[in-house]
C-alpha cells in the first residue's frame, strides 16, 4: 500500500486506488494514515466525524464505514493476497489501526528527509542539507489532503503538516543562501513575502538576498515596508534581529556577506543577541 497525504489524498494497494467517494470514509483513511502501525481510539475517530456531540447511531456508522473501507481494500488486494483486509484494516482494543509500515505513506518521508536535512546543516554540511530539503519538499502537490474535509482532529494535523511545510521551506532557503544562491532565490522569496506578509524569517531571507545581489536599496525597502504593516497591522515593530539585520545593512557589515558570517545558524538569528 502507498498512501499519500501531502497534497490530494490518495491510496493505491497494487495500482488500484482504494479512496473512497464519499466524504466520512475518507476522513477515517486520512486519519488512519497519519498514524501508520498505531491505534486511533474510536473516541478520537468519532470527534473527528462528528465533533464533541456525535450522534447515538455514531459508533455503529463508523463501523460501517470501516466495513466499506476493508471492502475496498479486498478488492485491491485481490483473493491471493497472503494477508486479508481485516489484518490491514485492524481491529484492536479500543480503536482500529492501519498496519503498514511507516514509509508507506509520504508524510513520514517528507518527514526523514527533513530531520536529515537538520543534521546535515547542523554539521556544516550545506549542500546535502539543501538537498534533502528539497527532495522532502518535491514529495507535495498541494496543500496537505486538499480534497479532504477536515474534522478537528485532521484540522490539526494539517495545520502542523503545513507549518512544517514552510519551516522546511525556510530552513532549505537558509541553505541557498549559505551556498551563494541568492539571485536564485529572490523570485520565490518575493512570492513568499506576499503569501506571508508578517513572517519575518522570509523577510530577512528576502532582504538578504537582495543585499547580496547587489540591491541594497531594495533590501531597506523591504524592511521599510515591512515595519510599517507590523505597526499598522499588528502594533508591533520588528524583533531586534530584525533591527540589527537593518542595521547592518546601513553599515555594510561583512558578516552580510556570502562567505562571512557563522556557518549553521538561520539567516533570522544572523544578527540575534
Amino acid at each position: 500500500m502507498k498512501i499519500q497525504v501531502l497534497g490530494p489524498l490518495g491510496a493505491e494497494v497494487n495500482g488500484g486506488s482504494i479512496v473512497p467517494t464519499a466524504g466520512k470514509p475518507r476522513q477515517i483513511l486520512a486519519l488512519l494514515a497519519l498514524y501508520p502501525g498505531r491505534v486511533v481510539p474510536v473516541q478520537t475517530l468519532l470527534e473527528e466525524l462528528w465533533g464533541t456531540q456525535p450522534p447515538q447511531s455514531a459508533l455503529t456508522t463508523l463501523q460501517t464505514y470501516i466495513l466499506q473501507l476493508r471492502r475496498r481494500l479486498g478488492t485491491a488486494m485481490g483473493p491471493g493476497a497472503p494477508t486479508g483486509a481485516k489484518d490491514v484494516l485492524a481491529t484492536r482494543h479500543g480503536g482500529y489501526l492501519l498496519q503498514i509500515p511507516e514509509e508507506s505513506v509520504d508524510v513520514h518521508t517528507y518527514e526523514r528527509s527533513v530531520t536529515e536535512g537538520r543534521t546535515a546543516f547542523e554539521e556544516g554540511e550545506t549542500a546535502t542539507a539543501a538537498e534533502c530539503y528539497r527532495r522532502a519538499l518535491d514529495l507535495w502537490d498541494g496543500p496537505a489532503l486538499v480534497d479532504v474535509r477536515l474534522g478537528p482532529i485532521l484540522e490539526i494535523e494539517v495545520m502542523r503538516l503545513e507549518e512544517s511545510r514552510l519551516g522546511a521551506v525556510e530552513r532549505r532557503i537558509d541553505a541557498d543562501l549559505q551556498l551563494g544562491r541568492h539571485c536564485e532565490l529572490l523570485a520565490e522569496l518575493a512570492d513568499l513575502t506576499a503569501r506571508h506578509p508578517h513572517h519575518e524569517g522570509l523577510h530577512s531571507q528576502a532582504m538578504v538576498a537582495l543585499y547580496r545581489a547587489g540591491r541594497q536599496g531594495a533590501a531597506l525597502e523591504s524592511y521599510r515596508r515591512l515595519r510599517l504593516r507590523l505597526i499598522e497591522e499588528l502594533g508591533v515593530e520588528p524583533s531586534p534581529q530584525l533591527q540589527r539585520l537593518h542595521q547592518a545593512m546601513l553599515t555594510v557589515d561583512p558578516l552580510l556577506d556570502v562567505a562571512a558570517g557563522p556557518r549553521r545558524t538561520s539567516t533570522f538569528d544572523l544578527f540575534a543577541a
